[in-house]
């Protein structure tokens, strides 16, 4: 290394590295350890196939590689499962965007040609994300890459929903669920982003006697105010409610409301649900339009009336003048006729969270849909189990209660969608009943129901929250038996965010204990989540996102992990500051350049270290280096067992840099100079070389390449790749 620059070159070193790791099969536990009876065995959270990498991906991904290699090291059989999920709505939402800009809908061509080009496009950059995981020097075991759309995947997916529905815990029905008028179709949770605006809360009377919706306000007698941000939903109204301990309503309880407009008579009821404090106390009821008005329509035995369709427009249930209108325009139509006739109290201004498309931006209905359900409290019960015998922990501790409130009171699931994209439900309904359906998973040479009829496949697709719950099963090929799902499952740990304990986290938890009767991890990490440098979430739409490549553009993979990891704590909060990449940057160069030292002092031998003898202190500062690498050993081992990895780099930045370059370097150079005799000066040259080669070992997990490079020009007895030479022994 005498003549090497003095500047560390990442971009010299990551992809001949690291395909040069791939190449000999280091990733594959086939070939890497695979005698050993110890397993530690990993899924990666299949992104989006329609995805790019984000930050939170970023740190997602370095804590788990940092895991991987850690284990790997320590000679255990170790698998990383890639792979990617096929984004139903995503994809779908992306491709018919393109095919608007052609001029042609997905329509005009009919599903089996669009589901074609829906492939041609994964085809094209369904990989886009997958080789942005492996610019992050991800060791995934890339010849097991899984697709939720392969053949083996869907297959599992279907024996699944076969199985919940000769348990009796599937169900069809109308239910409110998300609906987005643009997609066309229910959408979960997580895929709607609900975002602040500047709206206005209408105080409404709705009398207590029998009037004329012609009848002026002066002369109705008793009424009652309610507030709402939606007064356009009025005319699917079935209730007023109020809180049983509300003194200023108890006298109504029992009685009947008058829905303005209508002049349809409700019931004034009491729900101990209702905040006595937001707006006026008293809270119309659309049980159509809103879930938590369904869950009190469910109680009190309310009517369903919906008065918005799939488009997003006032339907044939609301008074002709209002039908076709959009929601926007009924809400001022309909404000502006209350207070023609008197009934309009007041209009304050007020911010509220709307619920929007997180895919197409649109406005997110609340609407009654015929859907596919499964019941959820067997499954709850499972999952409620594996956390509670002490089979899945997390980390930090506190995320348990998350996981646990959700699945105490659980909703039934809503597993299907109105999308063309995705894994087709295995359901066959009769043509001459079309009410009545069978469920299999091959079209049934002669219809079950009539016995006469050809049985027309459901349009429903699955939810991918439905089939991902299933990753870590599926990836080993379950529903068989394959020696990999023996030998890998129950996977070691799960590194995931905390916005999806409930929708996926959860819902692997009682899949694996219903099919495998074992929890699928022992261990869930709760990474951080990454915001902006003054606390803002981080955003493409919004400008406030960093592209991680960017960051490998300019410092280096090794040293964007660094800095991501650096700045890992006990909050779960990352105010992420570039600074620190810059940071990682200058420590490459500092391990760079003592390596260059250390490796200067050998004169040209080659090959005549060992690492397998300790070298021996002679000198007072040989015995703190040496005392010193002790305790970072047994110090960064016990800080990636507890998964504190930014404890883990903090403390082995400080001994490198501080005690090992600052110090021992500098005592070793007046060491070599003043020695007496040969023998000294070797000893002072083994110290080093011993040090800075245990070094790299630790610092491995997290600064792969760097570490790996100088690894080689060590001049050492016996030597494997970093990658899987043994982890320093204390």
């Amino acid at each position: 290394m005498k003549n090497s620059s003095s500047r560390y070159n990442p971009k010299e070193t990551e992809q001949r590295i690291y395909n040069d790791w791939e190449k000999k099969g280091y990733f594959n536990p086939d070939k890497s350890n695979p005698g050993t009876k110890k397993v530690f065995s990993v899924v990666l959270p299949p992104p989006n196939v329609t995805g790019t990498l984000h930050m939170g991906h970023a740190l997602n991904i370095t804590i788990q590689d940092a895991l991987v290699r850690y284990h790997r090291m320590k000679g255990e059989t170790t698998v990383w499962m890639p792979g990617s999920d096929h984004a139903g709505i995503g994809l779908q939402s992306t491709l018919e965007k393109k095919l608007r800009k052609e001029g042609v809908s997905r329509f005009d061509l009919g599903r089996d040609e669009f589901i074609k080009k829906a492939w041609e496009w994964k085809e094209l950059y369904g990989n886009i994300i997958l080789n942005q995981i492996r610019a992050m020097g991800a060791s995934c075991d890339w010849s097991r890459t899984k697709f939720t759309m392969d053949e083996d995947y869907v297959n599992a997916v279907e024996t699944v929903f076969i199985h919940y529905h000769r348990q009796g815990w599937v169900y069809r029905g109308q239910r409110v669920v998300n609906w987005c008028p643009r997609c066309g179709t229910s959408i979960s949770d997580l895929e709607t982003d609900y975002v602040a605006e500047a709206s206005k809360l209408w105080h409404i009377k709705y009398p207590i006697a029998s009037f004329s919706p012609k009848t002026k306000a002066d002369e109705i007698g008793e009424y009652v105010i309610v507030a709402t941000t939606r007064p356009e939903t009025m005319f699917g109204d079935t209730a007023v409610a109020v809180n049983p301990k509300d003194e200023r309503y108890r006298a109504l309880i029992g009685k009947k409301a008058v829905l303005p407009v209508v002049g349809r008579e409700i019931p004034i009821i009491a729900d101990k649900s209702i905040d006595i404090d937001f707006g006026t106390g008293a809270v119309k009821i659309t049980p159509a339009h809103d879930l938590n008005d369904w869950q009190i329509g469910q109680k009190h035995k309310l009517p369903l009336i919906a008065v918005i369709d799939e488009r997003g427009k006032m339907n044939g249930n609301t008074p002709a003048e209002y039908q076709g209108l959009k929601t926007g325009e009924a809400r001022n139509k309909l404000a502006a006729h209350l207070q023609e006739i008197g009934l309009l109290e007041k209009i304050e201004d007020y911010e509220h969270q709307v619920p929007k498309c997180s895919r197409c931006g649109a406005a997110i209905q609340l609407i009654p849909s015929m859907q596919w359900f499964v019941k959820m409290d067997d499954l709850a019960r499972k999952a409620l189990i594996a956390a509670n015998s002490g089979k899945i922990k997390f980390h930090p501790k506190r995320w348990e209660s998350t996981y646990h409130s959700w699945l105490k009171e659980p909703r039934d699931w809503c597993v299907s969608r109105q999308l063309w994209w995705g894994q087709r439900l295995p359901v066959w309904f009769c043509q001459t009943e079309p009410d009545k359906y069978t469920v299999a998973k091959s079209e049934p040479s002669k219809c079950p129901i009539c016995g006469k009829c050809r049985p027309k496949r459901s349009e429903d697709v699955f939810d991918t929250w439905f089939s991902s719950a299933l990753w870590p099963l599926a990836v080993f090929g379950w529903p068989k038996i394959t020696q990999d799902l023996k030998k890998f499952y129950p996977t070691s740990v799960l590194t995931t965010g905390r916005d999806i304990i409930n929708l996926w986290v959860a819902r692997m938890a009682f899949s694996g204990m219903e099919f495998m009767n074992k929890a699928p991890f022992a261990q869930v990490i709760i990474n951080a989540m990454v915001l902006t440098k003054d606390g803002k979430r981080m955003s493409k739409s919004l400008g406030t996102g960093i592209d991680p490549m960017t960051l490998i553009e300019k410092y280096g993979t090794d040293a964007t992990r660094f800095g991501l990891v650096w700045q890992v704590s006990e909050s779960q909060d990352l105010h992420f500051n570039e600074d620190n990449m810059l940071a990682g940057q200058k420590f490459c160069n500092k391990i760079w350049n003592a390596s260059r030292f250390v490796c200067g002092q050998i004169e040209g031998e080659k090959n005549i270290y060992s690492l397998t003898v300790k070298p021996k202190p002679i000198t007072s500062a040989d015995k703190k280096i040496m005392a010193g690498l002790a305790k970072i050993c047994r110090s960064t081992e016990k800080n990636i067992n507890r998964y504190a990895l930014g404890a883990a780099i903090r403390d082995l930045y400080d001994f490198f840099w501080h005690k090992f370059c600052d110090v021992y370097i500098e005592a070793a150079k007046n060491q070599i100079r003043g020695a007496k005799n040969k023998t000294q000066t070797r000893n002072t040259q083994k110290i080093l070389i011993y040090v800075l080669a245990n070094s790299l070992k630790l610092l491995h997990p997290f600064m792969p390449f760097v570490t790996e490079e100088l690894w080689q020009t060590l001049p050492l007895k016996t030597k494997t790749d970093l990658i899987i030479s043994p982890w320093p022994k204390s």
